[in-house]
């Protein structure tokens, strides 16, 4: 590794770790810069996988208030993350570098499609979790006491017992929907779409988390950060699962995932400022751009 390899892949650790801060889609940055840096394929993308877990792992602990609670959640889909971890990172290092490095771009394509899709999806999300606490917040709205029809009670300030029941139904209602929606056994579909899910991502890491907050955010119901937090300690569980597999296979290239965890870790911090400054819809739409201009390179260069 020379020192332009080296100012390169800082360079896209520090893009990767603020663009997972802030849109996701991180591995569409470094994964490509290890490309010219000269990697393979294979050991490219491990490397990535090796060098960005350390973000997943900050966004799981920024999200401990969020975790509270859902400990039945992650006893019941963490062995599906962990199993789909372990299946991606056995695939990927049976699959004969050659098919891998031809299907790169195509994996590419697709990262770029789920990323392109994520605010579509998550106004999917969004309109089937309004529509299932609407009705789990019925039983508790049907329940809660009203004014009487005569007016408030004798010696009892106007719109005292109005606004009780209000705060029965609004106050309560959204930690009722809440405590509820997580006691909630989950699924066998939920337990499987986890599944397929770390298998993808342990096997090429980019559009992870788009699809495990589309899993989730269906097939649960719940508060839309809560939602996220789960989904960001299952990717952190299904990358730390490949990593661990990654490291036992000696394909690290070491060097280069040392630059790359600590300067994701510092692009993920800076990220999180910038977030409040740059728009992220703009910032998705130009990590999209790279990753097809990377796919068509790649394509035409192979074929």
């Amino acid at each position: 590794m020379n020192g332009l390899d080296a100012a390169l892949t800082a360079g896209a650790g520090l893009l990767a770790g603020g663009v997972n801060a802030i849109a996701g889609g991180g591995t569409l940055i470094a994964f490509p810069a290890l490309l010219a840096a000269g990697l393979p394929a294979v050991t490219a993308n491990i490397t990535s996988s090796t060098g960005l877990v350390t973000g997943y792992a900050g966004g799981a602990l920024g999200y401990r208030r969020e975790l509270a609670g859902q400990a039945a959640r992650l006893r019941a889909l963490g062995p599906a993350a962990i199993l789909g971890g372990v299946v991606g990172a056995v695939i990927l290092l049976v699959t004969p570098k050659d098919a891998f490095k031809a299907a790169v771009p195509f994996l590419v394509l697709l990262s770029c499609a789920l990323l392109a899709g994520q605010t579509r999806l998550a106004g999917v999300v969004a309109r089937r979790r309004a529509a299932r606490t609407a009705a789990a917040a019925e039983p508790a709205r049907a329940a809660a006491p009203t004014a009487e029809p005569d007016g408030p009670p004798s010696g009892s300030p106007a719109g005292v017992a109005t606004t009780t029941s209000e705060a029965i139904v609004t106050g309560r209602t959204g930690t009722a929907v809440g405590a509820s929606a997580a006691a909630q056994p989950v699924t066998w579909p939920t337990r499987v779409g986890v599944f397929l899910a770390g298998a993808y991502g342990s096997y090429f890491g980019a559009g992870l988390g788009v699809l495990l907050l589309g899993v989730l955010g269906i097939l649960l119901v719940d508060d839309l950060q809560r939602t996220n937090a789960l989904k960001t300690l299952l990717s952190f569980i299904v990358n730390a699962v490949g990593v661990v597999i990654f490291l036992v296979s000696a394909q690290v290239a070491w060097a280069y995932a040392g630059i790359l965890v600590v300067t994701s870790a510092v692009g993920g911090v800076l990220g999180a400022r910038v977030a409040r400054l740059l728009p992220a819809k703009a910032l998705r739409a130009g990590v999209i751009t790279v990753g097809v201009a990377v796919a068509v390179v790649l394509l035409v260069r192979d074929f």
